[in-house]
C-alpha cells in the first residue's frame, strides 16, 4: 500500500482535523509529521467539540493507530493536558498512540525564548504562538536538541541541564519578560511520567513495515502550505515543513510511497497574525465572514484576517504539493452572501499584472477579483453536488476550471457527517 497524505492549501485553519476524522477509518494508519502545539485541529464527536493539538485526528476511529513523527515537536506539558482530555472518551489510547523516539522535546526555557523574542520584535512581530515551537526547531538543526528517546537514557537530568542553562544565557541578550519558569519547569517534569508511559518506538522501522505489509498509511498536515518555512509567506511563516515533501522526512518514508494527495482549502481565506495577505478584507465584509465562520483560532482564541478566495495562491500550493483531489470547507459561511468573490490576478507595485505568486507579497498593490452570485440558501443537509444551487456549482466550477483540480470532497458544517463525497 501507500501513503495518501492530507495538509491544508492555505494558511491553516482550512479544517483539516474534521476530514482526517471522516477518512481515518478507511487507513490503518494515521500519522502528524510536522508542527508543534500550535495546531489546533477541531472535531465534533457526538456533538461535543473537541480540539487536538499533537495527537492525530484519527484517534478517534476504533482500531486506527496514531503516530506522532519525528518531524513533530512535543511539549509534554500540553501533551498530558491533551491525553487527560481524551483518556475519559478513548480508553484504549495507550494502545493506539505511537511517538516516534527522534520527536523533539519543547522545553520551558523554549518557551522563555519564544516569548523574550517575540516581545523584542515590537512592531517587527512575526505573529508567533509563544509555544516554544521556533526554537525547539533552532536547537534541532543547531544539534542541541532533546528528543523523546532521551528520557529514557540514563543521563536525561544531565542532558536536561545542559541544553537549559545554554537558554539562560541566550535569553541574557533580549529584554526582560514575565515567566514564571519555576512553576513552568515544575509542570514540565510532572509531565514527564505520562509521556515515559506511553509507547515510544522508531517509527521509520515501524511505518516501513506496515507499508510491506500492505497497510494503509494517512499522513496528516497542520499548519498550512503559505506558512511551509521555505515556501510560504517568509519570514511569517512556521518552522517546519508543512507541504507533502516533509512527509517523508517528518516520518521516514519514501517519495515514491506517496499517493494520493488531499488538499483543504476554505471557500475564502483566512491567516492569523502578521505578514502579507492580498485578498485581505478590510471592511464590512470581511467582519462578516469572520463572524459567520467563527474565525477565531482554536488553539490561541486570536481573532482571523478574512478575504476571499485566492486562486493564484492556492493554484501555487497546488502545484507544490501535487494535490490531486481537492477538499473544499466552510462553504456554508457565505450561505447569506449577495456576491462572492476569487481573486485571480494581482497588481504589483510596479503595476505588472500576475497571476503567478512573487517572492515579494508585500508588493501587491491590490488584487483583480472575480464576483459571482451568491446562492443566498442552506446548503447544509444537501448530499450531491449536483443538488447544490447553480450559484453555488458555478462558483465550485470555477475553482476546479482555475484550479485544473477536481474538488472531491465539500464541506458545509462542523459535523462529520456534513460533508459531501463525489
Amino acid at each position: 500500500m501507500a501513503v495518501d497524505v492530507l495538509l491544508g492549501l492555505q494558511w491553516g485553519d482550512e479544517g483539516k482535523g474534521k476530514i482526517v476524522d471522516y477518512l481515518a477509518n478507511k487507513y490503518d494508519v494515521v500519522c502528524r509529521f510536522q508542527g508543534g502545539p500550535n495546531a489546533g485541529h477541531t472535531l465534533y464527536i457526538n456533538d461535543k467539540k473537541l480540539v487536538l493539538h499533537t495527537i492525530p485526528s484519527g484517534v478517534f476511529r476504533e482500531n486506527v493507530i496514531n503516530v506522532i513523527g519525528n518531524g513533530v515537536v512535543l511539549d509534554p506539558t500540553t501533551f498530558a493536558k491533551e491525553l487527560d482530555n481524551i483518556n475519559p472518551i478513548v480508553s484504549d489510547l495507550h494502545d493506539r498512540l505511537i511517538i516516534s523516539e527522534k520527536t523533539h522535546l519543547i522545553l520551558p526555557t523554549h518557551r522563555w525564548i519564544d516569548l523574550a523574542s517575540e516581545n523584542a520584535k515590537g512592531k517587527q512581530k512575526i505573529g508567533s504562538t509563544l509555544r516554544g515551537i521556533g526554537p525547539c526547531y533552532m536547537d534541532k538543526t543547531g544539534r542541541n536538541g532533546l528528543r523523546v528517546g532521551d528520557l529514557f537514557r540514563s543521563n536525561f537530568e544531565h542532558l536536561y541541564k545542559s541544553l537549559k542553562e545554554k537558554h539562560l544565557q541566550f535569553i541574557k541578550q533580549f529584554p526582560d519578560v514575565e515567566f514564571d519558569l519555576k512553576d513552568q519547569e515544575e509542570n514540565w517534569m510532572n509531565s514527564l511520567a505520562q509521556l515515559r508511559q506511553m509507547q515510544v518506538k522508531d517509527i521509520t522501522y515501524f511505518l516501513n513495515k506496515k507499508l510491506n505489509e500492505g497497510k494503509s498509511i494517512l499522513a496528516e498536515g497542520a499548519q498550512g502550505t503559505m506558512l511551509d518555512v521555505d515556501f510560504g509567506t517568509y519570514p511569517y511563516v512556521t518552522s517546519s515543513n508543512t507541504i507533502t515533501a516533509g512527509v517523508c522526512t517528518g516520518l521516514g518514508v519514501a517519495p515514491s510511497s506517496i499517493n494520493k494527495v488531499i488538499g483543504i482549502a476554505k471557500a475564502y481565506c483566512t491567516r492569523v497574525g502578521s505578514g502579507p495577505f492580498p485578498s485581505e478584507l478590510l471592511e464590512e465584509t470581511g467582519d462578516r465572514l469572520r463572524k459567520e465562520g467563527n474565525e477565531f483560532g482554536s488553539t490561541t482564541g486570536r481573532a482571523r484576517r478574512c478575504g476571499w478566495l485566492d486562486m493564484i495562491q492556492l493554484k501555487y500550493s497546488i502545484m507544490i504539493n501535487g494535490v490531486t483531489d481537492l477538499c473544499i470547507t466552510k462553504m456554508d459561511v457565505m450561505n447569506n452572501f449577495e456576491t462572492v468573490s476569487i481573486t485571480d490576478a494581482y497588481v504589483m507595485d510596479n503595476n505588472e499584472v500576475t497571476n503567478e505568486l512573487p517572492y515579494d507579497l508585500s508588493a501587491v498593490k491590490e488584487v483583480k477579483n472575480q464576483d459571482f452570485q451568491g446562492w443566498q440558501s442552506n446548503i447544509q443537509g444537501i448530499n450531491s453536488f449536483e443538488a447544490l444551487p447553480e450559484q453555488a456549482r458555478n462558483f465550485l466550477n470555477a475553482i476546479e476550471s482555475l484550479s485544473k483540480t477536481k474538488i472531491s470532497y465539500l464541506s458545509y458544517g462542523p459535523g462529520r457527517d456534513e460533508l459531501i463525497i463525489r
